[in-house]
């Protein structure tokens, strides 16, 4: 039992998996952000041209049946104002990323380095001045 709980742990530690979990947690809450401005904002558009602030009362009656082709119509919108937040937060990152690699981002888009950051190369740039004398 105590190999089985060690092998698990060491699947939940690893970097991938505590990624993936941040990745999930992070993208719910980008999610229900971009959810709230189709429902809060967009849908009210549609409410000020169609009078009506979502297309849920679009019904199509078959027989005994009811259609419900407006829920899956504000679905689809729900679903194409995500994708497209989505797609914008990644093609800038993709941009930022490419910029970077080419070194065209200006020196106040560079963030400073740590004060750990600064004390390190300090220490590094004393050992090597030790070694080389």
């Amino acid at each position: 039992m105590k190999k089985f709980i060690g092998e698990f742990k060491a699947f939940i530690l690893r970097g991938n998996v505590l990624d993936l979990a941040v990745a999930v947690v992070v993208g719910a809450a980008f999610v229900a952000v971009v959810n709230s401005f189709a429902n809060g904002v967009l849908m009210n558009f549609v409410a000020a041209i169609f009078g009506q602030p979502s297309f849920d009362s679009i019904v199509w009656h078959l027989g005994d049946g009811n259609i419900l082709i407006g829920q899956f119509l504000t679905s689809v919108v729900n679903f194409l104002v995500v994708a497209f937040a989505i797609f914008l937060v990644v093609k800038g990152v993709s941009t930022l990323q490419e910029r970077r690699k080419r070194g065209q981002l200006a020196e106040d888009e560079i963030p400073a380095p740590s004060d750990e950051a600064v004390l390190l190369s300090e220490i590094r740039d004393l050992l090597r001045q030790q070694q080389g004398s």
